[in-house]
């Protein structure tokens, strides 16, 4: 029996419409221009609007996916939704975005990985075409981090932005995503954490003290680390070599991170997809927005071979590495 693969067939993705430089972001915290792009890669970022929600960015990428993919949201078997920043806390926000898609009756659930949320849904949602118990389905990364950020935090509020982005997988006897790989390490939970929620209760503060705390020199040790040895795995795995990979699309957090990584696969920076500079880091919406980048600017061609890789608060890990 020939194998199954699962394959990319379209695209998509959205930003909020208020886009924030770091001039702007001068006037309102004790910052620069210079120290943020200096240290992160970063220009601006996008911040939704007042009532604009994770769910709405999802479903505008969801839209421009299918309709991309020229298929009707009732044809998905299933939605896989990664995202820390839910619209509410029940029903998930795939079931939300199922609802105004029309897609209702198929699975439809939300993965918290952090910012490897969309690679977390992207392994899920592979394994379920290579089983045969889905067809058509539905990936997506979608953030508003913003929501949590503390704008007096000079360490922290510069790094984030919202927005989201999607892919359509489908069936096909034609190699697509060759390896997924997916890791956790609670263990470092406190480097890069919110430490509120339901259970344990909110804080009484303002907006309920639901603030993101990080530990940015440790948590960038431990991702090029992290990341240089998935880099192995994920090619083990896939049986192939970095000179097989034609380009790196990473999540865009920091821009030494990125350079970190490509360093490792011999890649020139002229075949790794970087979009920190525009969008900062929107979480598990980071890289589907910039596959949706490569893909709609023309630089990613059908036939290439792509690396997706991602790193999280948790910490989380996770890889695919793919034909488009």
């Amino acid at each position: 029996m020939a194998p199954i693969y699962s394959r990319i067939i379209a695209t998509g993705s959205a930003l909020p419409e208020r886009a924030v430089s770091n001039a702007d972001l001068e006037k309102i915290v004790d910052t620069s221009d210079e120290w943020i792009r200096t240290r992160t890669g970063i220009r601006q970022r996008h911040i939704a609007a007042d009532g604009e929600t994770t769910g709405d960015l999802a479903f505008l990428a969801a839209q421009r996916a299918l309709e991309a993919a020229g298929v009707k949201a009732s044809e998905l078997d299933l939605i896989v939704l990664g995202t820390t920043t839910p619209d509410i806390i029940f029903p998930s926000t795939a079931c939300l975005v199922q609802q105004r898609l029309g897609a209702n009756g198929c699975a439809a659930f939300d993965v918290n990985a952090a910012c490897s949320g969309f690679m977390y849904a992207l392994g899920i949602a592979d394994k379920f075409i290579k089983s045969g118990q889905s067809k058509k389905v539905l990936v997506i990364g979608a953030e508003t981090l913003t929501r949590m950020v503390d704008w007096n935090e000079r360490e922290t509020c510069v790094l984030f932005g919202d927005g989201a982005g999607a892919v359509v997988l489908e069936a096909s006897g034609e190699p697509g995503i060759y390896a997924t790989c997916m890791h956790a390490d609670g263990g470092y939970k406190e480097l890069l954490w919110n430490p509120v929620g339901v259970s344990v209760g909110f804080r009484d503060e303002p907006n309920h003290g639901v603030r993101i705390k990080m530990a940015g020199r440790e948590v960038f040790k431990v991702a090029v680390k992290t990341l240089d040895s998935l880099v192995d795995e994920t090619l083990e795995a896939a049986g192939m070599h970095e000179s097989d990979i034609d380009w790196l699309i990473p999540h865009q957090a920091n821009l030494r991170i990125i350079e970190a990584t490509a360093k490792r696969l011999q890649m020139p920076m002229d075949r790794v997809i970087v979009t920190v500079d525009q969008h900062a880091n929107t979480s598990s919406g980071s890289v589907p927005l910039a596959l949706d980048y490569a893909v709609r600017s023309g630089k990613v061609q059908r036939g290439q071979n792509l690396l997706l890789e991602a790193f999280g608060g948790g910490f989380t890990w996770a890889s695919a590495l793919l034909r488009y």
